[in-house]
């Protein structure tokens, strides 16, 4: 249910109240007023009073409703007194005389809050990572001096070759493969087929996110290629005799110098 304004409830009272002293009043005057006065105008219209007081109640009853006269008639006893009508209140659909425009959440209207950016400080995240990832490194490499026998070898003789002969460890591959393919194959054509598929990783695989889990086509290529390398100088420094024939490390030996 609607509920009225205040001020419209109280203007609506007091012209009720009003109109209701002015009944009371014309009703004491037509009481004091003879009887025959009536009479004569009931005859010259030839209607009826009940009929006439019944009219000019419709009438005022009408105009209050259609709220287009301004003033209020009411008729009691033969007389007719004009009140204030109260003012028309403005309704909206359906007949409501309030209405909601909109909700406005509690809260301050800009927003203040930092937009969350997947970055870290260098300083001491990167830098402590970093650091400690050093320090791994020089233990592990300490460690693995005390234990493996690494002395300068002689000057090389170039009337005697060593055998076996050994590239570096970072082109045995290439030798491994020679000796597995055509020179051609083997130097030019295998080779050049994983640069190749490593020059087209990054239009294969478009996807700017930088974690691993959303990268995992160009990470899987990339690990196929580190492998089938490692895999390659692995057997040429380990399992690579005299004569590069296949030999096991732990019975015939290990043929390498690091």
């Amino acid at each position: 249910m609607t509920e009225l304004p205040e001020h419209l409830r109280k203007r609506a009272e007091a012209a009720r109240q009003k109109s209701e002293d002015a009944k009371a009043a014309a009703a004491a005057a037509d009481s004091a007023a003879p009887e025959a006065a009536a009479a004569p105008d009931a005859a010259d219209s030839g209607i009826p009073a009940h009929l006439l007081e019944r009219s000019k109640a419709a009438k005022a009853a009408k105009a209050a409703d259609s709220g287009d006269g301004g003033a209020l008639v009411a008729a009691s006893g033969g007389g007719a007194v004009a009140t204030a009508a109260p003012p028309p209140m403005a309704t909206g659909p359906g007949g409501h005389t309030q209405r909601l425009l909109t909700v406005v959440k509690s809260g301050s209207i800009q927003d203040i809050k930092s937009t969350p950016m997947d970055k870290v400080h260098v300083w001491p995240h990167l830098l402590a990572v970093e650091f400690v990832a050093a320090l791994v490194m020089t233990a592990f490499t300490l460690i693995f001096s005390i234990f493996v026998n690494a002395p300068l070898l002689e000057l090389a003789n170039v009337n005697e070759t060593p055998n076996p002969s050994k590239a570096p460890w970072y082109f045995l591959g290439l030798q491994e493969l020679l000796t597995m393919f055509h020179p051609m194959v083997a130097g030019v054509t295998i080779p050049g087929m994983g640069i190749f598929l490593l020059i087209l990783a990054p239009y294969l695989d478009k996807n700017p996110s930088n974690r691993p889990e959303d990268r995992k086509f160009a990470i899987s290529i990339f690990t196929m290629f580190l492998m089938f390398w490692a895999v390659l100088v692995i057997i040429g420094s380990f399992f690579r005799g005299p004569g590069f024939n296949f030999v096991t490390p732990w019975t015939s030996g290990l043929f390498f110098e690091l």
